[in-house]
């Protein structure tokens, strides 16, 4: 039942940090969007897709680059129909429009001035054809659950962008990203075959219909004959198609796609492929078909050390002739960031200043095939002058077939940009710069890029996808100091020409040309080739409303217009860059805010002065939207490359709310935690005797009014599927003989199994247990001890301090000073006595902690239990809802998987599963939360019939029924009943 949890919004209220900062939001706009556009947006489009308060505007503000532009209003069209409305909006009214999706762009791309138009939320879904060659994506679809959906019949997208656990198909397509092994061939302008643009005149165009052109010419005479005379004038001209040519064998997302009046026949493929990589300037991309690319299974890998940037990037083009997939750069800045990144060998952060790694990985569709590449790849490393021994933890400097071990290597590759901002100086600015040179002269490049930082004073971290001749690097300043704006502005001036004119490369690789390379443009193109770029975004977006400055932009200093100050906001969430990794998996991503958002939010109230009218609209909103909205269950940490804990910040703003008085309340009920127990459980027995009676609606016309009077966050509400009350007596058991010390977690000893089901989860363990000739035993004392998490949840730390201590000191006199494990039956009861209780410990009681042996209820079954049953009454399918606390511990997710497959003989976990959000009683307190969290993932699950719903965690298992209206249960419950 919900500890008492107020509100208390000045505890919020962050420390001025002393002089307002230059790009602080003006108090004009503390009413959020203007009235008459907010008025005129709701009439085109109806007021639930209209986003207007300050909290949303400042919220969509930051992306993962190093602008910040605060929009006027935030649109969330739900169809094509919406878009062409917004369009012909913004051309009548002369208003600007930009797309954005997941925010991960590096350039600024995803930012506008005016009308932003999230095409996210209701623009994501794949369709897989023809077995899986091709697949036909929604923009707002994450890449990795798109690739999760053709991993079924082992194919994979062509692009492969580091971002891809959260950057969209839209965006990467728009920006034509590529990532480590995409190239110049598997890219989105090579391997997608079609698309449904809408132009910003609001017609509607598909290149895949073999109607597509006649379709064209009639609905748009003058955008298919200007696309004609475009083709016949660059084709006319063989030193500019010499050019075009010239520039796209490398890696070249600078400006639009010319070589698409060189690659297509008609006008309707020249659009298809000037839409890639136009960065949303050019209309929007409501559907991508991709022709997909086979997995090649078998994998080796290897981290290889140097002892210098150019001494490594020499040794790039032998591996790229020996086969390599993948041939990744760091240098040592990298490498010592990259000590945040779990799992990183922590010697690595003494590396000497100038060495450098390659990261070599080598796929194979059989093994015969990976061990020829293997040896080609032990006879390249023979001849190179790497550093033995190697400076590293064991297990690093060698090639590997190791799967975990090939994942960890490319952990610090991807968190490239994270890693190295996260170590940061607080309080600066990061920088993303990405171009490319032709691969011969890697070596020299890098040289020259080091010459280049040291000359105006940067210390850059440089890495990149070395085979293609594409390199990264950070620069961090102080956005709000005019002297570092100016010292950026002269570097940037100084690396665009030696790029160009030494080594004629490319000055977006693979990022787009965003706002920081589009003063530059012509630098790299000259004015012929940019002239043309100017006439193809006049002929197809005549009124100049899409994406101002993002492609095209006549400022020679527009670079350095917006550039974000990043204000100190405490430890925890300084390293935060705003990447939006976490995003994907944040249950209140689509009610509320998401981490970044909350650490956006907090950032822009310490950029105000005291008493600003922004900072107190800002307050208002951000303990519902911010911290009560927040499930807590702290998967944004395992989704950030370096780990922030945005969950574990909220938790410290709820217990900065509380009041001693409250910090007293909650620790007496951790004292008297047996009296509360029982009246729970009665409680729980009298609203079930009552909804048997007469049904639910009077124990919801009793909470309605209730939580009107007291608040939310005081009072849960009444749903339907809460469970009836437990049994008043658990199991008997026997402490002789006992294989194991069996804690029910309260959850279960207040209440029972869904209505409708058998099984009681205290009571199948111990049966289930027994049957394998494991019995367990059920302390008499467990009740009136808890692991502690509905205390850490809440931020009551008194009332956590009591109970950590009790349960520990009561587990390891029950297992006899650790001699047996302690099977725990829920898992985010589990991640409590494991991890969360260990901070409130006693010095003392750490000792004995460090003694106990922790299981969960499902490695239990399956590493001991099952081995020893026989599936006697399997079941034809299952489907699983993983739990967050599972993903945290590790060994959980498999072990459920594990137990299912052994009861069912198909298996299925929903593409979309994730955090159910109900985060013990913050599902009765915050229904719409859970409701948001679980939308997609029971869509999938009602696509189609299972016998068996299951889970791990019993108020997981509340949440999705009511989200399904299927009955979960555990899965030691369906054991049970399979091995009778």
């Amino acid at each position: 039942m919900p500890v008492l949890e107020p509100k208390g919004g000045a505890a919020l209220r962050p420390i001025p940090a002393g002089e307002a900062a230059p790009d602080r939001v003006e108090e004009t706009r503390a009413g959020g969007t203007p009235p008459a556009l907010r008025a005129g947006l709701v009439r085109l489009l109806g007021a639930d897709k209209v986003l207007g308060d300050l909290t949303d505007l400042v919220r969509y503000a930051s992306d993962a680059s190093p602008y910040r532009f605060v929009p006027q209003a935030v649109v969330v069209p739900e169809s094509v129909q919406d878009v062409v409305r917004l369009l012909r909006y913004a051309r009548v009214e002369r208003r600007h429009l930009v797309f954005r999706a997941a925010g991960t762009s590096l350039n600024g791309q995803a930012q506008g001035e005016d009308i932003l138009v999230d095409v996210r939320r209701h623009f994501s879904g794949i369709e897989v054809e023809a077995g899986g060659a091709r697949a036909r994506i929604l923009p707002g679809t994450v890449l990795a659950r798109a690739n999760a959906a053709l991993a079924r019949h082992g194919r994979v997208l062509g692009p492969d962008p580091a971002s891809a656990i959260a950057a969209t198909v839209g965006g990467v397509l728009a920006n034509n990203a590529s990532g480590m092994t995409a190239g110049t061939t598997r890219d989105s302008y090579r391997t997608v075959t079609s698309l449904t643009v809408v132009l910003p005149s609001g017609t509607v165009v598909d290149t895949g219909d073999p109607e597509a052109d006649a379709g064209l010419a009639a609905a748009e005479p003058e955008i298919y004959q200007g696309l004609l005379d475009l083709r016949d004038e660059i084709e006319a001209d063989q030193r500019l198609t010499a050019r075009i040519r010239a520039k796209h064998t490398l890696k070249n997302t600078n400006g639009y796609r010319l070589d698409a009046f060189l690659d297509a026949d008609s006008p309707a493929q020249i659009l298809r492929g000037l839409m890639i990589g136009s960065q949303g300037t050019l209309g929007f991309v409501a559907e991508a078909v991709y022709a997909t690319l086979p997995v090649r299974p078998a994998a080796t890998a290897g981290l290889l050390f140097f002892p210098s940037l150019p001494a490594a990037a020499a040794a790039v083009p032998h591996f790229a002739q020996a086969g390599a997939d993948a041939v990744e750069l760091m240098d040592g800045n990298v490498l010592r960031a990259s000590t945040a990144v779990p799992g990183v060998p922590r010697e690595w952060a003494d590396l000497p200043e100038r060495c450098a790694a390659l990261l070599v990985e080598f796929r194979a569709a059989d093994p015969t095939q990976l061990a020829a590449y293997e040896r080609a790849a032990e006879r390249v490393c023979a001849d190179l002058g790497l550093i033995a021994p190697v400076p590293a933890a064991e297990g690093h400097g060698g090639f590997t077939r190791d799967r975990e071990r090939i994942a960890a290597l490319w952990r610090v590759r991807e968190a490239f940009v994270t890693a190295v901002g996260g170590a940061r100086p607080p309080g600066t600015t990061l920088i993303t710069e990405d171009f490319a040179v032709p691969p011969d002269r890697l070596a020299e490049a890098c040289a020259e890029l080091l010459d280049l930082q040291r000359r105006h004073g940067f210390d850059a971290a440089v890495a990149g996808h070395a085979a293609h001749g594409n390199l990264h690097f950070l620069l961090t300043f102080d956005a709000g100091r005019a002297t570092d704006v100016e010292r950026y502005a002269a570097f940037m001036d100084d690396f665009c020409r030696t790029v160009t004119e030494r080594f004629d490369g490319s000055l977006k690789a693979e990022h787009g040309t965003g706002r920081n390379i589009a003063p530059f443009l012509e630098t790299e193109w000259g004015p012929a080739a940019t002239a043309l770029m100017w006439r193809i975004k006049a002929l197809l977006d005549p009124d100049g409303i899409l994406a101002p400055h993002v492609v095209l932009d006549q400022d020679p200093r527009g670079h350095l217009r917006g550039l974000k100050t990043i204000p100190v906001i405490g430890a925890v969430a300084d390293p935060c860059i705003e990447c939006g990794f976490c995003e994907p998996t944040c249950p209140s991503r689509e009610l509320t805010t998401t981490p970044r958002q909350r650490i956006v939010l907090r950032r822009e109230m310490l950029r105000q002065p005291a008493g600003s009218p922004v900072l107190r609209e800002l307050l208002d909103a951000y303990g519902y939207a911010a911290v009560d909205t927040c499930a807590g269950d702290s998967t944004c940490k395992l989704a950030c490359p370096v780990g922030i804990d945005t969950g574990a910040l909220m938790k410290d703003f709820r217990h900065a709310r509380h009041s001693r008085t409250q910090e007293r309340a909650a620790a007496s009920a951790a004292t008297h935690w047996r009296t509360a127990e029982r009246a729970a459980r009665a409680a729980v027995a009298t609203a079930d005797a009552v909804r048997r009676r007469v049904g639910d609606r009077p124990l919801a016309a009793f909470t309605g009014p209730a939580r009107r009077a007291l608040g939310p966050e005081l009072v849960p509400d009444w749903l339907p599927e809460i469970p009836g009350a437990a049994p008043r007596a658990l199991p008997r058991t026997e402490r002789d003989g006992a294989a194991a010390v069996y804690y029910p977690a309260c959850v279960n000893r207040i209440f029972g199994p869904a209505e409708g089901r058998y099984g009681w989860v205290p009571q199948s363990l111990v049966t289930v247990s027994a049957r394998a000739g494991l019995p367990v035993w059920i302390p008499p004392g467990v009740t009136g001890t808890c692991c502690a998490t509905i205390w850490h949840s809440k931020g009551y730390d008194a009332g956590n301090t009591v109970m950590a201590n009790r349960i520990v000191e009561h587990a390891w006199a029950w297992t006899g000073g650790g001699r047996l494990p302690v099977v725990v039956d829920a898992t985010s009861c589990t991640l409590g006595l494991t991890r969360d209780v260990v901070p409130y410990l006693t010095e003392e009681n750490r000792g004995l902690h460090a003694e106990l042996t922790v299981l969960d209820s499902t490695v239990w079954a399956a590493d001991h239990v099952l081995p020893r049953l026989t599936v006697t009454g399997p079941v034809g399918s299952a489907v699983l809802h993983p739990t967050c606390s599972a993903r945290h511990l590790g060994r959980p997710g498999a072990a459920l998987a594990e137990v299912a497959a052994a009861l069912a003989r198909e298996v299925v976990v929903p593409d979309d599963a994730g955090c159910c959000a109900f985060a013990g009683d913050r599902g009765m307190l915050h229904e719409e939360l859970t409701s948001a969290a679980t939308r997609a993932e029971a869509e999938e699950v009602a696509a189609r019939g299972f016998d068996v719903y299951v889970s791990a965690s019993r108020m997981c298992e509340v949440g999705l029924a009511r989200a399904t209206g299927e009955a979960y249960e555990s899965v030691i419950v369906a054991l049970e009943r399979a091995t009778r």
